[in-house]
């Protein structure tokens, strides 16, 4: 008998697992339908021996202490400081745009006060921001908006960025200062061996059973476990009865190159001229000495994994609909970015996974839990 079954071997289930295994003293059978551990952040040494991200590049930050160091029970860290080109007017100029950007781009000199001014006469604002394309027309104008927010956005959403939730381009800051790094957070860094590796050490406890190449629709009924936590997508887990939630995926193409780099940054973005959204170089990242480089192209899909939730109200209204059905299950819980249809970090993960955790602690069994929130009680059986 095991005392949860938890759907699901990424960052969300796994945080779940050790905390429920470790502190709780719990039984855990682990279930993922892919060939390893890790999730979408799953690293391994392609053929070459060169690390490399197989779902696309993951870039640990957070301001939050707790995850940090929650983490780095598992891994020591290696600092590192995400940095971004993108591929503009045939100049790599850095990204989010700053200071630097603007005199590049303009061959200008502005000061960080004549940055801000030069935002300001470019800048349409609007009296509500309700899209994407408000909340960039708002801070810089329709000029950079087009340079570099909307036929990448297009290319990644297959939507117009007025068709889409703020809260997509809210996640690019705007800046004035000449401050190139991607993130801003506290704490920046990468796992030193790896994000794998540092799975296979949260992982190793003697109260957690996992199992791969499973899906647990078809093992279901010959398990023996008292509760349930799904962090796969949650219109699969009721079979699709309100419709697909939306979602996109992107095709990698990853390459090797006998060459030492191949570019200035770990990550170029190309927001107009070409089919691909960005090249993601990996021992930028990793921090590995190789005489060979490897690298990804990213070119953005419906078909495939589902990584990114579409932020439209009306898949709000469908994933609310789940939601409901979800808050009727028995002994189940519902979490991470596929459960509880939202764009989460990897560090907004880790948060929710021990705040749930810390919500199973101090309710019964018969309390289920959605998106962290305490439900009715309902009566197990």
């Amino acid at each position: 008998m095991f005392d949860y079954l938890i759907v699901g071997a990424g960052l969300a289930g796994s945080v779940l697992a050790e905390r429920l295994a470790t502190k709780a003293n719990k039984k855990i059978l682990l279930i993922d339908k892919r060939n390893h551990i890790a999730g979408n952040t799953y690293d391994y040494y392609n053929n070459d021996g060169i690390l490399v991200h197989k779902y696309g590049p993951h870039i640990f930050h957070t301001n939050s202490k707790e995850v940090y160091e929650y983490l780095g029970k598992f891994t020591a860290w290696r600092p590192y400081e995400h940095h971004v080109l993108a591929s503009v007017d045939g100049q790599l100029v850095p990204i989010p745009i700053n200071q630097n950007t603007i005199n590049a781009l303009y061959g200008l000199n502005l000061s960080c006060e004549q940055v801000q001014d030069f935002f300001n006469s470019k800048a349409e604002k609007k009296p509500v921001i309700r899209t994407s394309e408000d909340v960039v027309v708002n801070a810089v104008g329709r000029e950079l908006y087009e340079k570099f927010f909307k036929y990448y956005t297009r290319k990644q959403w297959d939507l117009d960025p007025s068709e889409l939730d703020a809260s997509v381009t809210a996640r690019v800051p705007t800046r004035t200062n000449k401050d190139n790094r991607y993130f801003t957070d506290t704490y920046q860094a990468m796992p030193m061996h790896g994000y794998t590796n540092m799975f296979s050490k949260m992982l190793d406890h003697p109260n957690i059973k996992i199992m791969l190449n499973t899906d647990y629709k078809e093992v279901i009924g010959t398990l023996n476990y008292k509760t349930l936590i799904y962090t796969g997508p949650i219109d699969a887990y009721f079979d699709y009865c309100y419709g697909k939630l939306p979602y996109r995926s992107i095709d990698f193409k990853f390459e090797t190159i006998d060459a030492e780099n191949f570019q200035p940054t770990g990550t170029v973005n190309y927001p107009t001229s070409q089919p691909y959204t960005r090249i993601t170089e990996f021992k930028h990242l990793t921090g590995q000495k190789h005489n060979k480089t490897s690298i990804v192209f990213e070119y953005p899909t419906a078909e495939g994994d589902p990584y990114y939730p579409i932020p439209r109200p009306e898949n709000m209204e469908i994933y609310n609909r789940y939601k409901i059905l979800a808050a009727s299950e028995r002994n189940a819980y519902f979490t991470g970015r596929l459960g509880t249809y939202k764009y989460y970090n990897m560090d907004q993960v880790v948060a929710q996974s021990l705040t749930l955790f810390k919500k199973i602690m101090q309710t019964t069994q018969t309390e289920p839990i959605i998106n962290g929130h305490k439900l009715s009680p309902i009566k197990a059986g």
